[in-house]
C-alpha cells in the first residue's frame, strides 16, 4: 500500500533527478549522492548532449531528457523526487509542475522571484501532498548548529546586533547578472545573511531600509552590484546585511549581545573549515569545524522526511519568509523610505537535532558550466 505520491510502504531509498546541470549541480550536488544512504541519483534534466553523456558516464545516469521532455519524466514512474538547480526564475513553474505530478521537490534557494510564486510553489506541495524543501544547507552545519546552540544558552547575553558581508566577483555573463532571470546580489548571496540573521534570533523582522549600489561597472547594468539592508527584529534588535557581486571574496558574521560576541568566519562556505570565536569579558575562544559535505546532508535529510512522511524543517515557508524580506528591500530601494512588515508566523528553526558530519567529497568536473567567478 502506497504511503503517499508513490512511495512504497517498504522502499528505503529515493529515486532523484537533478534539472539544470550547472555549476552547482556539477561541482557539489551530483557527487553528493554517492555520499548518502537512501538518495538515489537516476536521471538528469538538461538540454546539453555533452553534459548528459560525459556525466551520465561519470555518474551512471542514463536517464538523460531535455527541459521539454520533463513532463514525461514527472509521470514516467522512474523517479520520486526533483532536485531544482535552475535560474531563480525558473524554479517556481518546474516546482508546481513537479508537485502536481505527485514528486516531491527539493528546490535551491532563493525559492523563487517573489512572494506570490512562493505562495503558489507552497500551494501546490501542499494540496497534492508532496514534500517541498528549500535548499539551506546551513541548517544542517555543524559550525552554524553550534553558533546557534552558544548564543541559546545565553553565553553572550541578550542579543542586539547581527552583522553580515557576503561578495565575491563574478564575471561578466554569468546568469546571476540577468535581471530576467532572478539575479543581483540580493537575490543570490543576501538570503544566506537574511536567513542566518532569522536563525540566529529565532524571530522574524518587523520593519527594514535597502539601499543599493553601483559603480558603473558594465557587468552591473541589469542588476545591483552592491546590496545592504538593515533589518530590525522585535525588541529593537537589528541585523545589518551587504551582499556585492562587485567585491573581493568575504564571508562572514558577527552576533552581538550584552555579555559578549560571536564571530564566525567563514559562515556560509562549503570549500573549507568554518571557524567560531567567542570574545567575553576579555577572553577569546576559537574553534575550528572541520569541512562537511553540506549538499549530501541536505540531500539525506529530505530523503529521511520523504521516506518517514514528515515535514522538513527548511520547508517552503522558510523560503517565503526570506523572499518576503527580499521583495521589501528592493522596495526600499526604490522608494528611499524604510517598509513594515506585515507579521510572519514561522514555528520551526534549525538546532543541533539536525546536524550532520558527513566526510566532504571530491568536487566534480564542469562540463559546459564554470563557477560564478569564472573559475
Amino acid at each position: 500500500m502506497a504511503l503517499f505520491s508513490g512511495i512504497s510502504a517498504d522502499s528505503k531509498r529515493v529515486r532523484y533527478a537533478v534539472v539544470g546541470l550547472g555549476w552547482i549541480s556539477q561541482e557539489v550536488v551530483l557527487p553528493a549522492f554517492k555520499n548518502t544512504k537512501d538518495s538515489d541519483l537516476v536521471a538528469f534534466v538538461t538540454d546539453d548532449p555533452e553534459k548528459a553523456e560525459e556525466l551520465g558516464k561519470k555518474y551512471d545516469v542514463s536517464q538523460a531528457l531535455g527541459y521539454d521532455d520533463y513532463e514525461g519524466l514527472l509521470s514516467s514512474g522512474t523517479i520520486d523526487a526533483v532536485y531544482i538547480a535552475l535560474p531563480n526564475s525558473m524554479h517556481k513553474d518546474y516546482t508546481v509542475r513537479a508537485a502536481k505530478a505527485g514528486i516531491h521537490v527539493l528546490c535551491e534557494k532563493p525559492m523563487a522571484d517573489n512572494v506570490a510564486e512562493c505562495e503558489e510553489m507552497v500551494r501546490a506541495a501542499e494540496e497534492n501532498n508532496v514534500k517541498l524543501m528549500i535548499a539551506y544547507r546551513l541548517h544542517f552545519e555543524p559550525a552554524n548548529l553550534k553558533a546557534i546552540e552558544t548564543i541559546q544558552k545565553g553565553d553572550i547575553g541578550d542579543l542586539r546586533i547581527f552583522s553580515s558581508v557576503f561578495t565575491q566577483q563574478v564575471v561578466e555573463g554569468n546568469v546571476r547578472l540577468k535581471k530576467d532571470l532572478g539575479g543581483g546580489p540580493l537575490m543570490d548571496m543576501g538570503v544566506y545573511p537574511i536567513n542566518a540573521s532569522r536563525y540566529i534570533f529565532r524571530d522574524e523582522p518587523i520593519e527594514v531600509i535597502g539601499a543599493g549600489a553601483n559603480s558603473g561597472d558594465p557587468r552591473f547594468s541589469e542588476v545591483h552590484e552592491t546590496a545592504s539592508g538593515i533589518l530590525r527584529f522585535p525588541g529593537d534588535r537589528l541585523a545589518l546585511i551587504t551582499s556585492s557581486f562587485g567585491a573581493a571574496p568575504a564571508d562572514a558574521y558577527q552576533v552581538v549581545g550584552t555579555k559578549g560576541e560571536l564571530w564566525l568566519q567563514p559562515a556560509y562556505d562549503y570549500h573549507e573549515q568554518l571557524k567560531m570565536k567567542i570574545k567575553i569579558e576579555g577572553k577569546e575562544k576559537e574553534t575550528a569545524f572541520d569541512k562537511v559535505d553540506q549538499f549530501g546532508a541536505e540531500l539525506e535529510y529530505f530523503s529521511q522526511c520523504v521516506l518517514d512522511n514528515t515535514d522538513p524543517e527548511p520547508s517552503g515557508y522558510e523560503g517565503l519568509a526570506d523572499v518576503r524580506i527580499v521583495q521589501a528591500l528592493l522596495e526600499s530601494m526604490r522608494s528611499g523610505r524604510p517598509v513594515k512588515l506585515e507579521p510572519f508566523e514561522k514555528k520551526t528553526r534549525p538546532g543541533e537535532q539536525q546536524k550532520f558530519e558527513k566526510s566532504p567529497v571530491k568536487p566534480g568536473k564542469l562540463v559546459h558550466a564554470e563557477s560564478p567567478s569564472g573559475s
